[in-house]
Order: structure tokens, then sequence, then C-alpha cells
């Protein structure tokens, strides 16, 4: 392995490429940092760490794992790419019930820079609305320094029109540098970006999981909250397995033979290859955890905003039990919920993405046929039935990875930042884009003549 990293960075053209994206990658942890002038940050640290013990906090911190970005801190990049990859997904629902949409999206690479267009466009406009809706947030829980408040405690409209402005300006500035990575670096901009996000939070979880061994020292047994040596070989074990799936599942296909139809030119035949059609097990990536887990978020609040009354009677008894029945932690039924809405969420993402006749077509029109199956409508329809067989398996390995982060936090007495990394958005993202970011390496060795990372 130091071989094949002494010979990636022999080649300069994709040592250029890597120092590029590591320079930027820099550049964004560095702005990530610098907080907006106009909050208290003591009274921001103070609400932050308050706020992660509820049901906000954990709403925040899904959010924050998929935008880059960190909620409960604000700092010019404090929204995150979250308003693009919003614009994105809008854009691709969209493509797929709006008919000129639709059209303009098989014209090719002009179709894409266009709706690559409006996606920037929209994403300003996501961001102008978020970043007020999210300032306002802030001076309603009193964390604005106060030396920007006018007497009557309001901030004041220069500084509440700059923190705005401020907040659009580093999403779009973060827009810029996941394509400038994509152009002039080497894997996917905005995913590295996540990934960055995801990778910085391993400090805050590793000081989390060993400060107290570092202050108490390490010993057998887990009483009173202790970490012991057997928990640390338990979560150890965990860690390297769930890896290990994820990275199972992640490249798992399913292989669809597929042949060639024979035709002769002249003397000379041409066609007759077998070759293989490859479906992903987890199509659906990682969006049903992050379509489930926001929705569950909305009862959540609003049972918990309905306990806050204190009422008594029926309405006092309907707070309180639908505050126990979406308690993330320890509630069968939100368990039960979160799974059944990663299974919808996994077919009906699958359904957006993967249209079975438009690829019968496709195969049809390049002379290519599943042996067995007539091309056109039999084909598409066996291509259907094959994905929404192998989607029930992706649905239940997302299942299995959405619920792992909870019940070890639950059971294993670990905060939960520490057991975000065990499942869930982060851990699949990580691995998504590093095994994307190792192919991506791969082509320009093998383009040399070189082994790959992952070959022997």
């Amino acid at each position: 392995m130091l071989e094949k990293i002494r010979i990636i960075f022999s080649i300069p053209e994709l040592r250029k490429k890597i120092l590029l994206t590591l320079l930027l990658l820099l550049v964004f942890r560095v702005g990530s940092m610098i907080h907006l002038p106009v909050i208290d940050q003591s009274r921001m640290t103070a609400y932050a760490e308050n706020m992660k013990k509820g049901d906000l906090g954990a709403l925040l911190n899904t959010v924050a794992i998929f935008s880059a970005s960190d909620i409960s801190q604000a700092t010019i990049f404090g929204l995150g790419i979250m308003p693009y990859i919003s614009a994105s997904i809008i854009f691709q629902l969209l493509g797929s019930v709006y008919e000129p949409l639709k059209k303009l999206q098989k014209e090719g690479e002009t179709g894409r820079k266009k709706i690559n267009e409006w996606t920037r466009y929209a994403t300003v406009v996501i961001c102008l609305f978020q970043s007020a809706a999210y300032l306002g947030y802030l001076v309603k829980s009193n964390l604005m320094n106060d030396a920007f408040l006018t007497s009557n405690g309001h901030l004041m409209m220069r500084w509440w029109f700059m923190s705005i402005f401020t907040m659009t300006c580093g999403t779009a500035f973060l827009m810029w540098l996941g394509e400038q990575i994509d152009e002039y670096g080497i894997g996917n901009g905005i995913s590295l970006l996540i990934m960055a996000g995801i990778v910085a939070r391993m400090p805050r979880a590793a000081q989390d999981l060993f400060g107290p061994i570092w202050t108490n020292g390490l010993q057998i047994g887990s009483e009173g909250g202790a970490i012991g040596v057997e928990k640390l070989l338990v979560l150890g074990f965990m860690f390297v397995a769930v890896v290990a799936g994820v990275v199972f599942v992640t490249l798992g296909q399913r292989r669809i033979p597929t042949q060639t139809a024979k035709h002769v030119r002249g003397r000379r035949q041409f066609g007759g290859n077998r070759q293989y059609l490859p479906l992903r097990v987890n199509q659906a990536g990682v969006m049903p955890i992050i379509f489930a887990s926001s929705l569950l978020m909305f009862p959540q609040l609003l049972f918990r905003w309905l306990q806050s009354y204190h009422w008594d009677g029926f309405w006092g008894w309907f707070a309180n039990i639908g505050a126990e029945c979406f308690n993330r932690g320890s509630s069968l039924t939100y368990n039960l919920l979160y799974i059944l809405l990663i299974y919808f969420f996994c077919y009906f993402w699958t359904a957006i993405t993967f249209n079975p006749q438009d690829m019968a077509e496709n195969l049809k029109n390049y002379g290519t046929f599943i042996p067995g199956h007539r091309p056109g409508k039999r084909t598409a329809h066996y291509l259907e039935k094959v994905m929404v067989r192998i989607t029930y398996v992706g649905a239940a390995f997302l299942a299995v990875v959405a619920i792992l982060p909870t019940v070890i936090s639950t059971e294993m007495g670990v905060g939960y930042d520490v057991s975000s990394f065990f499942g869930g958005t982060g851990l699949l993202i990580a691995v998504s884009v590093a095994f994307d970011l190792v192919q991506k390496i791969d082509s320009h060795l093998v383009m040399r003549n070189y082994t790959g990372l992952l070959q022997k």
C-alpha cells in the first residue's frame, strides 16, 4: 500500500489534483470555524449543549451530517450545502413528472448545463429563506451579541441583512468549491465536502468516548457509566462488522446477463458478445434514511410542544402518549414507523431514479437483449420485477443501518455522537464517497498501466 501511495504522488497530474482537492477542503474547514459577528458565542455554546439532549438536537444532527455543516454553530458556512442539495432533489423530482424538464434531461450535456444553472438560482433563493428563518430563530432564542441589538432588544436591520447575505454567499462559495473540485481536483466535489464534514466530527466523538478513560483510567467492567475494556472491545468489533457489511451491500450488484445481436458486414461478423447489466442492491442510496428521519421529527417536535403546556384531561394524556410513542431512543413505535418509512421511500426513490421502460428501450436501440425475454415491454417487465426484489433486500439493509445508532446508544450507554459512526447517514455517505474516490484514482493509475489501489 505504501508503494501504491508513492506511485500516486509520483504522477504529476494526479498529485496536483489531490493536493488541490486537499487545499480546497482545508479552505472549507477554515471557513466552518468563522462565526457570525452578531452571535454571542458563549450563549451559543451553552445553548447547543442543552439542545443536544432533546429531539431538536437529533434533528439538527441529522441535517448537519447531510449538509456538511454544524447547524448548532452559527458560522459563515452555517447552512452548508443543504440548500443546493434541496434544489437538486426538487429538480430531480420535477424531472419525473414535468414533461418539459424531462425532455431537457434527455438533451445530454446541453440540458444538464441548463438544469445546473436553474439549480444554482434556486439554491440562492432557498438560501435567502433558510438563512432568514435560521437567524430569526437565533434572535428569538436570545443568542445575539448585545452590541448589535437596538434599545428594544431587536437585531439592527443592517446587521440582519448582512448576516443573511453572508450565509447565502457562504453556501454559494461552497457550491463553487464543489465545482472546482469536480473540474480541477479529483472526486465528486459536493460529496467530498459532505465527507469532510463527517470526518471533522470524529475528534469530538473520540473525545466523548475516550475522555472518561483518560480521566478515570481503563478498568474492567462498566459500572456507573464508565467505559470498560469489554465495552471498547464490543464497540471495536461492531464498528468493523458494520463497516464491512456497509461495504458489501454498497458494492453489491445483481448482474443480469445480456446478449448483443449478431450482424454481418461484408465478410465479417460483429456482435454476439455476452455481457452483464449491473443493478445495484442499494439503488436508493442514503435518501430513504434522510426522508424517513426528517419526516418523523415533525410529530416528535409537535408532541413535545403540546407537552410543554402541561394540559390536564384528554389533551394532556394525548400529548404524553404521543411524546412517548415518538421517543427516538426507547420507543418501539418510533422504530417500527422508521423501518416502514424507509421501505416506502426506498421503493419511492427507486421508482423515480430507475426507469425500466427507458432501460429496455436503450437496450433495444443498441441491439442488446436479455436471453429468454423479448426486447421492449417483456424486458421492461422483467427488469421491474428484479428491481422490486433486490430493493426489498436493500431496504432491509438500510433499516438495520438506520436503527443501529439508536440501539447502540441505548444499550451500550454511549453518546449519539459516538453511535452515529456505527450506522446511519454518516457511515453510508463516507463509504460511498470513499469508494467513488478510490475508483477515480484507479482510473488514473490504470490509464498509466499501474495496478489499482484495491488490486493485488
